[in-house]
């Protein structure tokens, strides 16, 4: 940890910070997690409160896979809670444990009607579904999307029923750890921006991306500041 972000005191700027990391070259890291919150603490004040506060966020890392996307369209509009009982019932629909892999062909073979008989509903049933047969025929290529641009990679996710831009972006943020996606349609978020900025009310996703441009290229690390704030009670 650095000891100055511990203690809430901002450091100078650095030119090392774009020579590390050039916007979408590179995943986050420990380190380059760090380095983004140096640069957002320089530059952004209510920021650098929210760290000096409750130190720096954590990475937050999932899984680049099919399972990782599994999870974040059964979190979509529902507690995390909600979303790893789910997980939960899926599992034992399929007869494995936390520990073993969830596959496509395996999602495919249980079928939508058992997924429904677990507790899923309709929608994300048929959403899983559709998911596991893309991945399972190639049609969505992970690999692929792993290597694209944010642009490309966000494009080729929203090929798939179910996943719309937030569903893609929290991808691309916690699974290949881009650094300067801004996931629209976050609630959280958006409540953590509304205080951090002593808003009036809820932002929109076109004033949250207005107010988000000024962090480029870390926007994904100010959107960790502010989830951290967030987690923390400040709402």
């Amino acid at each position: 940890m650095n000891e100055s972000l511990a203690a809430g005191i901002t450091p100078e700027p650095s030119v090392g910070w774009t020579v590390a990391l050039s916007a979408g070259s590179s995943a986050l890291d420990g380190d380059t997690l760090l380095l983004g919150v140096e640069a957002l603490t320089a530059t952004d004040p209510d920021l650098a409160g929210i760290v000096a506060r409750h130190g720096p966020p954590p990475l937050w890392a999932r899984e680049p896979g099919f399972e990782t996307l599994v999870k974040i369209i059964l979190e979509q509009q529902v507690s995390l809670g909600s979303a790893v009982a789910a997980l939960g019932r899926l599992r034992r629909a399929l007869g494995i444990d936390d520990h073993a892999p969830l596959t496509p062909r395996a999602v495919i073979e249980l079928g939508e009607e058992a997924m429904r008989t677990a507790g899923l509903t309709r929608q994300k049933a048929a959403y899983l579904t559709g998911l596991a047969s893309d991945v399972e025929t190639g049609r969505l290529d992970l690999g692929a999307v792993a290597a694209a641009s944010d642009e490309d990679a966000r494009s080729a996710l929203m090929t798939v029923a179910g996943i719309g831009r937030w569903t893609a972006d929290i991808y691309l943020l916690m699974a290949l750890g881009r650094p300067d996606v801004w996931p629209d349609g976050d609630l959280a978020l958006a409540t953590a921006m509304r205080r951090a900025k002593g808003l009036a009310a809820l932002p929109s996703c076109e004033e949250q991306r207005s107010i988000a441009e000024a962090w480029h290229p870390w926007r994904a690390v100010a959107a960790r500041i502010l989830w951290h704030g967030y987690l923390a009670g400040e709402r």
